[in-house]
């Protein structure tokens, strides 16, 4: 039987040889395309389920489906005798070879109820007992329902009735996982079968050879993808689209007559090859599949495949199964059902010893089984609902009082260091660093310790990594019990102090000095609004403006683009050398703060930094007003709780409010001049006064606020999402929220406005591009992109774009038309900025370039920086040389890049002390800019002749 198998793969493989070369030698017929509008051209038409990829309409041609029937009769030997297990619903295209397999060969067909199928002991009695199924063709996800007993007892046991086990649809189990479900003596053939739903159904096979299931020597090696089925073609291509002999690539399928029609496509060419978005890697001309494109997550600065630890944790014999998620971008979880009561601690230990510490899951979830889609694949969403039911039940649990703190502290501690059977009390001066500690076991604690209280502890991380269990201890208490006369720990009592600010009582009253701006509403103030992505709002300046060339006409004079703002000859002054007007004022810079020169046409001068106490991750607001432009002043808030107004120029600090905790949002200024608006991760939005930091109003919404607000410079009402899912319209004046809007998922990103047309847009971590009315905050449109959406939507004369956690970047008409999409190597979470002609938009992605490309979605330049970009680039004039347009841009290394816009070509590069997530904003010869060193810098940028 064996032999005959091998030689029916070899001769299918050769048999598929001479049909590709065959097609190669053959007079080249381009012309020649499948056409849907043929009479009897389709088999039949299904939706994609978007589980790996976007969804989308897929119509199968009779040509492309047939040679899977045909082929999967011969390789599994079909027979009259055989029982075949529709485990495919109608919706999933294995369906139709299930189906047609067994009618095609006078096999049986057994169909069972949903109500049978949910249950895998009930299940299993009916496929193997009752029916004696003999092919079983399924995901791994529903093999695993069964649990390894059961698989081991009775779906591959010894006298299992199942000759032909075919496992496709998701990454193929582990060999040694496989070989741990065979019973001893079990002859069932298996196979890995793989395909995608773009070329219906599958593409290739491989049959696992009996000697090695039947080996005793434990196997790490992964199982290839094998051999082509009939008529298909298979090419692996690296990123330049060049084919892969040896080494990585992604897979390309196709073959002449295996080809479908997507969305709305009505002819296809014959030969089509469909990329799949799979990873493989080539060796000795054999092809295993390393993972798909958006299961390569890049987790504490190194890349993993997510699957791998999926792997590792079900070779545990603990493990009865168990799935892994990249939950929200920011943590790995991983759910596990387990054959009996385990310690979560012991399985951490137990994946330590065989994982990387970057692949360790930041937190372990036991559950019942495990959740599955109706196409019996793992059910990702349904397994992110459980996670957050799980962290909303221990919320729920309040501890019971400090002492009940300090012994699960203890508890903690010793978990995470792997201390947990040392019966010895932690001595309170112990250093977490010094006790076997480091900086991944760090973010564990922290995730562990903020599970414990329920909510999140501003600055722990920190003190961790710096101070002992009594100190930690003490740091917690103020959030664990805020009510309470607690001992603050020395370190935070400490930087307290240096702005001697009561949280709770906060006069707002001005550290410094006090802008000349007038409090009263109704006064309006002349003002030019700088935030990133040269993004400009300028109210109430129309006689300052004398020189306004080449004004979008989409655009009331409120929203000026940055062509214009560089054209405001009464504005602007000439170009600074970097000197301040008082250097008594300017902070020591560290020599870890260096120009990196090589080539380049500019150097980077540090004017001042100012110390907020923790990182900045925000973006600077520069509000410049028209009368007295040397009172400019930069807006910033930091993840110490502190919202700062500097002086551009100068550095000083006007003033700073405390408020209730961690600031991302970058702070908006209203129409008048007045007020600035801020979001915070207590779930409140501030409105503060502009001159003193006054707290005016306090807005609350029901989950943390890191969207940053847009204010509608025709009615002056301010617009902000909300990790609740909803848009808010506020009316500061009023103190109260005009409209609120359901979005569909959290609103991580800043909204963008249009004035024509008139439309608001917001993005979703659901993944939706929505349009809304901003009078009424009615929906107009909305667009699934499948894929969270981290970046904010960037609107121009005629389109609205915005980048995708899938790497896409995609361009969509005001009325919600794709018009294109162009693809990078990573995720985007980087915003968009557009050129002054608008004829271009930059971006940056995870892949480390930044990208320039035309409004016509062609790639214009890319430049490839040192690390990961997630801040917005900003485009601006160069001051030395009027005419030519720059862009700035940061990487999360902390570098600072300064490219010539139109060509990409390096100008300069900066290295700032620590991470950068803030994006910069340029005004004059001044770069402003946020780091994780706790610092907001002010740099100079002098060409040539200014050095």
């Amino acid at each position: 039987m064996l032999n005959n198998s091998i030689r029916r793969e070899t001769y299918e493989k050769e048999k598929m040889t001479k049909s590709v070369n065959s097609e190669n030698s053959s007079e080249e017929k381009s012309e020649e395309h499948m056409d849907v509008r043929l009479k009897h051209c389709l088999a039949y038409v299904l939706h994609t389920s978007g589980t790996t990829g976007i969804p989308k309409i897929v119509r199968v041609p009779h040509a492309c489906i047939v040679p899977n029937i045909q082929h999967f009769r011969v390789l599994f030997e079909i027979t009259q005798e055989d029982v075949l297990f529709l485990a495919s619903p109608l919706t999933f295209d294995p369906s139709v070879v299930e189906i047609f397999v067994a009618l095609s060969s006078g096999a049986s067909l057994l169909i069972v109820p949903t109500s049978v199928k949910v249950l895998p002991s009930k299940l299993a009695a009916v496929l193997f007992s009752h029916h004696r199924v003999t092919i079983l063709q399924a995901t791994p996800t529903l093999l695993r329902r069964f649990g390894s007993q059961l698989i081991k007892s009775t779906v591959l046991s010894t006298s299992t009735s199942l000759r032909v086990l075919a496992l496709g649809g998701e990454a193929f189990p582990s060999l040694t996982v496989l070989k741990s479900w065979r019973g001893i003596g079990n002859k069932t053939q298996i196979f890995n079968v793989y395909g995608i739903t773009e070329v219906s159904s599958w593409a290739t096979f491989y049959r696992i050879p009996e000697k090695i299931l039947n080996s005793t020597l434990k196997c790490e090696l992964p199982v290839q993808l094998g051999f082509p089925l009939l008529g298909t073609v298979v090419e692996v291509k690296d990123t330049n689209g060049f084919t892969v002999q040896e080494g990585n690539g992604q897979v390309f399928l196709g073959g002449r007559n295996r080809v479908c029609f997507l969305d709305d496509e009505m002819t296809v060419p014959l030969g089509t090859m469909r990329a799949t978005g799979d990873f493989v890697t080539i060796k000795d001309g054999e092809i295993f599949f390393l993972g798909r494109k958006d299961s390569q997550i890049k987790r504490h600065g190194k890349r993993l495949n997510i699957e791998l630890v999926q792997q590792v944790a079900e070779g545990l014999q603990q493990v009865e199964s168990c799935a892994v998620t990249w939950y929200n971008q920011e943590k790995l979880i991983l759910f596990m059902v387990s054959k009996n009561d385990l310690v979560k601690d012991y399985i951490f230990k137990e994946l330590q010893k065989h994982l990387p510490s970057h692949a360790i899951p930041d937190e372990l979830v036991l559950i019942d089984s495990l959740p599955f889609t109706s196409h019996g694949k793992i059910d990702v969403s349904e397994l992110n609902k459980i996670y957050l039911n799980s962290i909303n039940l221990k919320s729920e649990c309040k501890l019971n009082g400090k002492e009940e703190l300090w012994e699960k502290l203890h508890h903690l501690w010793k978990s995470v260091l792997s201390l947990s059977e040392d019966p010895l009390k932690v001595p309170d001066e112990s250093l977490f660093l010094n006790s076997g500690g480091d900086s991944l076991k760090s973010i564990r604690l922290l995730n562990e310790i903020e599970n414990l209280v329920g909510t999140s502890v501003p600055g722990l991380l920190e003190i961790i990594l710096s101070s002992s269990i009594l100190e930690i201890y003490n740091h917690i208490l103020q959030t664990a019990f805020p009510d309470e006369d607690l001992t603050f720990s020395k370190n935070y009592a400490t930087k307290r102090k240096s702005s001697d600010v009561n949280q709770e009582e906060t006069s707002g009253k001005s550290l410094h000095q006090e802008s000349v701006m007038p409090l009263n509403c109704d006064e309006i103030n002349a003002f030019i609004a700088l935030s990133r992505g040269n993004q400009i709002l300028s109210p109430n300046t129309t006689r300052f403006l004398t020189d306004l060339e080449h004004c979008p006409s989409a655009y009331s004079s409120d929203l000026i683009s940055q062509t214009n703002i560089q054209n405001m000859k009464s504005l602007n002054p000439p170009a600074l050398i970097g000197k301040s007007k008082d250097m008594s004022c300017v902070a020591k810079v560290s020599e870890e703060e260096t120009s990196v020169m090589g080539a380049e046409k500019m150097e980077f001068h540090v004017r001042w930094r100012s110390d907020t106490g923790k990182c900045v991750d925000a973006s600077p607001l520069l509000v410049i007003p028209a009368v007295d432009k040397s009172s400019a002043t930069v807006y910033i808030g930091s993840h110490s709780h502190r919202m700062m107004a500097v002086d551009l120029y100068s550095g000083k600090v006007k003033w700073e409010q405390i408020l209730g905790d961690r600031i991302e949002s970058s702070a908006c200024v209203s129409k008048c001049g007045n007020f600035i608006v801020v979001g915070c991760y207590n779930g409140l939005v501030y409105i503060l006064k502009s001159n003193s930091g006054e707290k005016y109003w306090m807005f609350t919404t029901d989950d943390a606020v890191k969207s940053s607000a847009t204010v509608d410079p025709t009615t002056g009402l301010f617009y902000i999402g909300s990790h609740d899912q909803h848009a808010y319209a506020l009316d500061i004046y009023k103190k109260k929220c005009v409209w609120k809007l359901k979005c569909g998922g959290t609103v991580f990103s800043s909204p963008c406005l249009s004035l024509i047309p008139y439309h608001l847009y917001f993005a979703t971590l659901g993944g939706l591009l929505l349009a809304i009315n901003p009078a009424t905050g009615k929906r107009v449109w909305k667009h699934s992109c499948g894929k969270p959406l981290f970046s904010s939507p960037r609107c121009c004369l005629q389109y609205i774009c915005i980048g995708c956690v899938d790497g896409n970047f995609l361009c969509f008409t005001h009325f919600g038309e794709q018009i294109w999409q162009f693809s990078t190597n990573e995720p985007i979470f980087s915003s968009p900025c557009t050129s002054a002609s608008e004829q271009e938009i930059f971006f940056g992605s995870h892949d480390c370039f930044i990208y320039c490309c035309s409004m016509k979605g062609h790639l214009q330049w890319k430049f490839e920086t040192t690390s990961r970009v997630y801040s917005t680039p900003f485009a601006f004039h160069n001051h030395s040389h009027g005419n030519e347009m720059l862009l700035a841009a940061a990487s999360t290394d902390g570098k600072l890049w300064i490219l010539e816009s139109k060509s990409g070509e390096l100008q300069s590069v900066y290295q700032l002390p620590g991470e950068v997530f803030s994006s910069p904003v340029v005004w004059e010869s001044m770069l402003i800019i946020g780091c994780r060193n706790n610092y907001v810098y002010c740099l100079d940028l002098l060409g040539g002749n200014q050095r």
